[in-house]
């Protein structure tokens, strides 16, 4: 019996969310070597949920940002599972900005549900925190190429991936805002959250399709968790040819490739309402 679109997309929602698929350090410990990981914001903490430090990628010096969202319960808890408060944003630029003035291509790992919606996040500054970071790396005068791992949530998510490139494993997802979410908001019941997967366009072959994503990671049937070093060997050999060629094309075209990639994303989104 064939499967309804339905079930395949809620079923890619599941393998994104499933809890033994790698997290963003088991893929960093694969590709890099001797990561150096860096803390804090400079302004009030460090957030464990942002992951982020130097490494090299062969012989080539890179910085990684990364969403973290931990292992264990005792993990998960640490590194508020995934979800990032405005001190991770800023840590995050701080790295960027570093990586700039050191001229290291940027590689940025997303896997978050969103941001962190809480008092003290949008006390300290959330929303400007994100806003920031997006107009910054619309102009960072550094290569840049994001990778969504898992979940990829809302501006949480964007405020580490305005990049060159974007690639996405197959069984990932990218999207505005969570299917649940999608759901309440739109059609006032959260049980409704599979059909709403089904129509929110936010698997890496609709984004493909429209140009949003660059690049498709493979999975094994069944899922990343099932064997990972399938994927991660395939990411890491392209990883290399695409930083090497991003490093040698002119920095000023780059940028205006950046700047019209996601005028066209802005543009789709729109054109969607």
């Amino acid at each position: 019996m064939e499967k309804k679109l339905e079930d395949i997309v809620w079923e890619k929602v599941q393998l994104a969310r499933h809890n033994k698929r790698p997290t963003a350090r088991t893929l960093i410990n694969y590709l890099f070597s001797e990561f150096t990981e860096l803390h804090g914001d400079r302004l009030y903490a460090d957030d464990r949920s942002i992951l982020a430090g130097i490494a090299f990628l062969e012989a080539t010096p890179v910085t990684v940002i990364a969403q973290e969202k931990g292992v264990s319960t005792k993990e998960k808890i640490e590194h508020n599972f995934g979800m990032p408060h405005p001190e991770g944003y800023r840590k995050a630029l701080r790295l960027m900005k570093q990586a700039e003035k050191f001229k290291r291509p940027i590689i940025l790992i997303i896997d978050t549900p969103g941001a962190y919606p809480g008092v003290g996040a949008e006390e300290r500054g959330q929303a400007s925190a994100i806003a920031v970071n997006l107009a910054e790396m619309a102009g960072l005068r550094v290569p840049m190429l994001a990778i969504v791992l898992g979940e990829g949530g809302s501006g949480g998510a964007l405020a580490i991936g305005v990049a060159d490139e974007t690639w996405m494993f197959e069984n990932a997802i990218y999207a505005i805002l969570s299917p649940e979410g999608f759901a309440s908001i739109l059609y006032k019941d959260v049980f409704l959250a599979k059909y709403a997967a089904s129509v929110m366009k936010l698997t890496a072959d609709d984004l493909h399709s429209f140009g949003i994503v660059d690049l498709i990671v493979p999975e094994v049937e069944g899922g990343l968790h099932l064997n990972a070093e399938y994927s991660f060997s395939f990411l890491k050999e392209r990883l290399i040819e695409k930083v090497a060629e991003l490093k040698a094309a002119d920095m000023d075209e780059l940028l205006a490739k950046r700047y019209l990639k996601f005028r066209k994303m802005g543009a789709y989104e729109e054109k969607s309402r």
